[in-house]
């Protein structure tokens, strides 16, 4: 079942423990694996879909937001935690969205708004196991402040149920190999 779809119910208790998050993310055995071409058409299309110039699949260890497929990032394919949006969206329920980064408590100091790329806007899909833990996000940013459309929130979170993680674990939904743990 897609992670999205799990987070329109309320978010698990499971949800927040760190431990248990990450657990789940290593069974996936996905980190730093090589580049899909179906991640990188769903976040070409995310970007293109949204208007916005950056998209990606981030998936969130202990330290680092690792960037599965990545479009408008100059070729960066991770960033530190401490300093990750997604960090913050993987706690809500559903779409997170900071429509003006620097009339926000949480990132108007953040290096990433303070300095190049010098980022304004950011919002972000939970991907969550059926558990209800949040691997990552399917997100995307610019450098413009802004507003989604509803339609673009709404293709925000279609395109995020693309993204599976299932026991069986096609990710994205039965594009790649299975990799059953």
């Amino acid at each position: 079942m897609p992670f999205s779809r799990w987070a329109a119910e309320a978010v698990p208790t499971s949800v927040l423990d760190e431990t248990s998050r990450l657990k789940a993310l290593q069974r996936y055995q996905i980190l730093d694996t090589s580049p899909e071409p179906e991640f990188d058409e769903l976040t070409r299309l995310t970007s293109e879909l949204c208007d916005v110039p950056i998209a990606f699949v981030g998936l969130l260890d202990e330290y680092r937001n690792w960037f599965k497929s990545a479009q408008g990032t100059g070729g960066i394919t991770e960033s530190p935690r401490e300093i990750s949006f997604c960090t913050h969206a993987i706690k809500e329920p559903g779409i997170m969205v900071v429509a003006d980064t620097h009339n926000d408590p949480r990132f108007c100091a953040n290096p990433l708004v303070t300095q190049a790329p010098y980022l304004r806007f950011y919002a972000g899909a939970p991907l969550r196991t059926p558990e209800g833990s949040a691997l990552g996000t399917l997100c995307i940013m610019d450098i413009r402040p802004r507003q989604l459309t509803a339609q673009q929130k709404a293709t925000l979170e279609v395109l995020s149920h693309q993204v599976n993680c299932t026991d069986d674990f096609d990710f994205p939904a039965n594009l790649t190999g299975a990799r059953k743990v």
